[in-house]
């Protein structure tokens, strides 16, 4: 009876502990989401004195560094809230434990390491494939784990900074065996996205998730992947990645599986997101094309015939515009909230018809950043409207709600809490 009666006064002590640690965390959750930038740390593999692998015409680090280069162009272009940081930006060496240290000084969400496989004996084989962290399970696996991880070998110190660690011997990964990556799901759900994209939008043969133990993963803090590109030791496959085309296309397709990575982090933590992934051709409208790119290797011919390319895509996209847009751009212009689905984004406008809108009418769009973004269900309820996003989630999968006020869009955080603040009234 006495130990009831001493919980009952104590209530009141506990709750207030309760909500004063609630408060004091929640400010900072929202700020991690949303007041600070998303760092993702872009590594492009080997460099300077180490030219990784080394096909007929070229040499995987000159590879690996112009596509890293095409990603965080991407990226820095389309996405505001995102700071990219590069391991390496130019032919320099950066030992393997430098590179985990600079994503993990920056305290980044995402760490991606390029690089491109190889075979020997002059065996040949394609297609791309992305890798996490983990005990190699197969003799092939090992050998991808053991050539990436032979970049220690041009540290003149790396048994004392590797802890003896030998990149060839099968005795050293057996540490791999026994780790606990805390991060492991979310890498390999990335990985998974990393390669649909190169299936689905760089049509390449699929090689799959694998796991293998890389340095370079091993030390890094965050969710954490190493892309494969293709294969310098295949002449197809290296004449594809040393192409404007080809590496452009490898970049486009690692820049969507990023937006797709970080537009379901945001979902799942908050409920909502500001990331939009846009349709295909999108990225790489005639503007973005035609812009010089300072930081690529070795494409000035390749940006002069694109330049010129470009030129040409105004008269071409006036002649296949469509003659009726679905209604003259508009939004919200009363003093009151009102929220929306965006359902997709366009280039240009669409018809009223048009396959993609699947039907639905009341349709509506605003323009941002020279996009075309496609909205549904407007209301000044923010419950009516949730409502009706989740009768068209089966046709509109990545569909998220949006908030305007005096015909500008606003953070929809902040109009939800106003809603529900005026609501409580």
């Amino acid at each position: 009876m006495h130990r009831i009666i001493d919980m009952k006064l104590n209530r009141p002590y506990i709750l207030y502990i309760f909500i004063c640690l609630w408060l004091l965390f929640l400010p900072s959750c929202t700020n991690h989401l949303w007041g600070k930038d998303f760092v993702v740390v872009i590594d492009a593999g080997h460099g300077g004195h180490d030219p990784g692998a080394i096909g007929k015409i070229s040499k995987e680090k000159n590879i690996n560094l112009n596509v890293a280069l095409k990603v965080g162009n991407l990226i820095k272009r389309n996405c505001d809230d995102v700071k990219v940081i590069y391991t390496r930006s130019k032919d320099v060496f950066i030992p393997l434990d430098r590179r985990a240290e600079i994503a993990n000084n920056a305290k980044a969400d995402l760490f991606i390491s390029i690089h491109t496989n190889a075979l020997a004996n002059n065996r040949t084989a394609k297609g791309a494939s992305t890798w996490t962290l983990g005990l190699a399970k197969s003799d092939a696996n090992l050998e991808v784990a053991k050539r990436e991880n032979s970049v220690i070998l041009y540290e003149s110190d790396y048994k004392t900074r590797y802890a003896g660690f030998n990149p060839n011997s099968a005795e050293s990964y057996i540490i791999f065996e026994f780790m606990q990556d805390k991060y492991m799901e979310q890498s390999v759900h990335l990985a998974s996205l990393m390669q649909k994209q190169f299936r689905q939008t760089c049509r390449r043969a699929d090689r799959g998730v694998h796991q293998a133990g890389f340095l370079v993963l091993k030390a890094s803090a965050m969710p954490s992947i190493l892309i494969e590109l293709g294969f310098i030791s295949t002449p197809e496959e290296e004449r594809y990645l040393n192409s404007e085309e080809g590496a452009g296309t490898m970049a486009k397709g690692i820049y969507r599986a990023f937006l797709n990575y970080k537009r379901e982090h945001e979902l799942r933590l908050t409920g909502v997101s500001r990331t939009i992934v846009p349709t295909e051709q999108e990225e790489d409208n005639a503007p973005a094309i035609a812009q010089k790119d300072t930081e690529s290797v070795n494409t000035a011919p390749q940006q002069e015939k694109l330049l010129a390319e470009a030129k040409t895509k105004p008269a071409a996209t006036a002649k296949t515009a469509p003659k009726r847009p679905i209604v003259v751009e508009s939004a919200t212009n009363d003093s009151e909230i009102t929220f929306k689905i965006q359902i997709l984004t366009s280039s240009k406008p669409l018809a009223k018809n048009d396959k993609r809108l699947k039907g639905l009418k009341e349709v509506d769009y605003y323009k941002e950043g020279g996009i075309y973004k496609y909205t549904y269900g407007a209301s000044a309820d923010y419950n009516k409207v949730l409502r009706t996003k989740r009768t068209i989630t089966a046709q509109f999968k990545d569909a998220f709600i949006i908030a305007f006020r005096n015909g500008e869009k606003m953070n929809v955080n902040e109009a939800i809490a106003e809603f529900k603040k005026r609501r409580n009234k």
